[in-house]
């Protein structure tokens, strides 16, 4: 009885697992297609982002597409909060102990807010640097 019950809840911490995998994988394309030459032209100017993309080519293509990128990570991170904070039964915590249940919490809240300012950081770089550069007269 106690095997079927812990089993019960293995499907959901999978699914939870891979969504926090999924949603930190797609806000570090954020970071790649979008942060990444906005903040090396900032920092270094126009020829660093030129030699960026001569050996990188395509960043290219990434960046133009930017906006499916963008939505693609949100839906993942918001799918991601979904099954990281949503209530859950407590049946396998209790028969188990506890401790594994408190430990793999903690590790996909760590991971979903990670992948949630990862993507923040992509946001800003992607579509608020330059007004706040406009803004300061840079």
């Amino acid at each position: 009885m106690e095997y079927a019950e812990q089993d019960a809840d293995a499907p959901d911490s999978w699914r939870q697992s891979v969504a926090n995998f999924l949603a930190l994988f797609t806000s570090t394309g954020t970071l790649i297609c979008c942060a990444l030459p906005s903040a090396l032209a900032a920092l270094a100017g126009g020829s660093a982002v030129v030699s960026l993309i001569s050996a990188v080519p395509w960043l290219v293509p990434l960046s133009q597409n930017k906006e499916w990128i963008f939505l693609g990570a949100g839906l993942m991170i918001a799918l991601s909060a979904f099954l990281t904070f949503r209530p859950k039964g407590t049946v396998a915590c209790t028969i188990a102990g506890g401790e594994g249940c408190r430990v793999a919490s903690r590790f996909q809240k760590g991971l979903f807010w990670l992948s949630a300012g990862i993507y923040g950081i992509g946001g800003f770089f992607a579509y608020g640097l330059l007004p706040v550069m406009r803004l300061f007269g840079a």
